[in-house]
């Protein structure tokens, strides 16, 4: 290639680079030191980045009124100038669908779990910014994904003339059927998708009976019709030619007649079988500790949750033990921290060991563990407490440890996550307070 191409392409290359990690955030923060180190790690991994700053809620709207347009906001949590997450409540006021990640100084494992199930993208403690830029790309991945889904199901016409030119698209399968489900027409796409290697075979097929899995999904994406709007979106498995299982993404829209008669179906569908894959990795892996193996912070919280709102639904009780391995410090000291880390796997091991299935054992972080007992009350919470005790204390391996327990039952010791976790921890601590207690006291008896 001569050397003048070579410079034009590595330009257009470069280019096309600075494009991609361009950045436009819009910052809802008081502090200018915090600001400028989050753009200085950014444009330290590469990112270009144009910023503005508000403070106030009525900044925020003026400025998503205005004609600037931004990829990102960066949120201080929490803000005097706001209520909770009333950034999140704004965005939605105003439809806007902009990716929030709030920067927080030490706050609570609890309070970054509730952030994101409002909504959040992600919480940033400032004392590791350098996590922001991977917070970052992980937000953008995830609004493009629904971007190119949404325009998609915008893209699928309201008249033949527009399905025709749809039909052509190479990256979603589009169909048009009958009211019974047999094919009409099919792009390449959509025979690709199946595992068929013509339009022909796959228009002998229906797509009721011999492509779609689920009875019921099925008859929610049938049921759906009349004056041509567009359908729910609903996502199901289809069989493949090879017998395989495709999950799907799927849309479309009804089509009727002149008279308002509902004449077939027009359906668009999204492979989504690696990206559900994908995500059932990822969500394994963000919700375990590596050490452990056992379930982490954060899907301790979700676990939480949802018991919490489960024993709203049907009354019942349920508990938490919170455990913290006795004396890691020493065990550190004095034998190393390979045996440190072995000793926290032998408390993963026996609480792993006396869960049920219907039980939660995870890490809750450091040396301190948390075991979420459903349909417990404080009596049979309490026995499992001393029967892991009584397990981690006589396991048959050296050293010997000992663990500190405190159990909460909800709703009685506490009504949300916070407060029964809270509950827990003020046990478990008047547990290590009294066994030092009596240490002492042992110590300070004469021939002892």
């Amino acid at each position: 290639m001569p050397r003048s191409e070579q410079t034009e392409r590595n330009k257009s290359l470069a280019g096309a680079v600075e494009r991609l990690h361009f950045l436009r955030i819009l910052f809802i923060h008081r502090s200018p030191m915090d600001i400028e180190r989050c753009l200085h790690e950014l444009r330290r991994v590469g990112f270009t980045v144009s910023s503005d700053v508000v403070m106030t809620p009525e900044q925020f709207t003026d400025r998503m009124g205005s004609s600037q347009c931004f990829d990102l906001i960066l949120a201080e949590y929490p803000s005097p100038n706001w209520q909770g997450v009333g950034v999140l409540d704004r965005l939605r006021q105003l439809n806007k669908a902009i990716p929030v990640i709030f920067l927080v100084h030490c706050v609570k494992r609890e309070t970054v779990a509730e952030l994101i199930l409002k909504g959040g993208c992600d919480c940033i403690e400032m004392g590791s910014i350098s996590h922001l830029p991977v917070a970052i790309h992980r937000a953008q991945e995830e609004k493009k994904l629904r971007d190119e889904r949404d325009r998609a199901e915008k893209e699928l016409g309201r008249s033949e003339a527009r399905y025709r030119a749809l039909a052509g698209n190479l990256n979603y399968g589009i169909c048009l059927c009958d009211l019974d489900g047999k094919f009409l027409d099919v792009n390449d796409a959509m025979v690709s998708m199946l595992g068929y290697t013509s339009k022909e075979d796959l228009l002998t097929l229906n797509l009721k009976r011999d492509i779609i899995q689920d009875l019921a999904k099925r008859e929610q994406l049938f049921e759906q019709s009349g004056e041509g709007r567009l359908m729910n979106p609903v996502e199901m498995n289809w069989t493949r030619k090879d017998h395989a299982t495709l999950k799907v993404h799927l849309s479309g829209q009804a089509v009727v007649s002149g008279q308002g008669d509902l004449n077939a179906y027009e359906l668009i569908a999204e492979d989504v079988t690696k990206q559900r894959e994908l995500e059932c990795r990822l969500r394994k892996l963000a919700a375990s500790d590596p050490l452990t193996g056992l379930a982490n912070y954060r899907h301790l919280v979700d676990v939480l949750d949802k018991e919490i709102k489960r024993s709203e639904r049907t009354s019942r009780e349920f508990a938490v033990l919170l455990f913290d391995l006795d004396g890691l410090k020493v065990i550190n000291d004095r034998y190393g921290h390979i045996t440190g880390s072995q000793a926290l796997c032998r408390v993963a091991d026996v609480l792993s060991f006396c869960c049920r299935d219907i039980d939660t054992a995870s890490r809750f972080g450091g040396d301190e563990f948390a075991l979420v007992l459903p349909e417990t009350g404080t009596q049979a919470a309490n026995l499992v407490a001393r029967r892991i005790c009584d397990s981690v204390a006589h396991d048959g391996k050296g050293p010997t440890l000992s663990i500190s327990v405190g159990a909460a039952v909800y709703p009685h010791d506490g009504e949300n996550i916070e407060s029964l976790l809270s509950a827990a921890d003020t046990a478990m601590y008047s547990m290590k307070a009294e066994r030092a207690s009596a240490a002492l006291s042992k110590q300070a008896v004469p021939g002892r």
